[in-house]
């Protein structure tokens, strides 16, 4: 029988009573409690080995490691790169220049519209005297977040031939 037991067994198989919880049981398992290896049912097992704690803690550990990964292929693919000069472009006023509201699709309008007059983004920038990053944001559908002015929006929508901007 093992040190601290309740009771049960005394030989050395797996039926007795758990040696956390007195409950009694026909298999019991070996865990780690505060540093003892005791013989425990599955309910003890489950919450109070130490061994187990180990293992979620590795897979705490696991997920961490992920969210850094994905955090620096972010970073490494230029979507952050910690300037933030490119808010600050000279002559740049979103006060003056509102985004109007725009139609559900206008990234799928703009991009099929920029390659049916078989212009690269680049060249319809340069074009327009446009960032080109604005005019990604704008086919990528997310004109909003990267506060693409009504400027542009216009532009394309006269260059294009594209209706971009919701009917009022």
């Amino acid at each position: 029988m093992a040190k601290y037991s309740t009771g049960g067994s005394s030989g050395g198989g797996n039926s007795g009573s758990c040696e956390l919880c007195g409950k009694s049981s026909d298999s019991l398992t070996e865990a780690n409690v505060a540093g003892a290896q005791l013989q425990v049912c599955s309910d003890c097992a489950s919450s109070h080995n130490d061994n187990a704690k180990t293992q979620s803690s590795d897979d705490g550990r696991e997920r961490d490691r992920k969210r850094k990964a994905a955090q620096n292929t972010a970073k490494a693919s230029g979507v952050y790169d910690g300037d933030s000069s490119h808010w600050e472009e000279e002559g740049t006023n979103y006060d003056d220049d509102p985004l109007p509201y725009l139609v559900t699709d206008y990234g799928e309008r703009v991009e099929q519209a920029r390659r049916d007059a078989g212009l690269q983004r680049d060249e319809l920038a340069d074009e327009l005297d446009a960032s080109e990053n604005d005019l990604l944001a704008v086919e990528q559908g997310r004109a909003n977040q990267a506060n693409v002015g009504g400027g542009l929006i216009e532009a394309l929508e006269d260059r294009l031939d594209v209706q971009l901007a919701e009917e009022r």
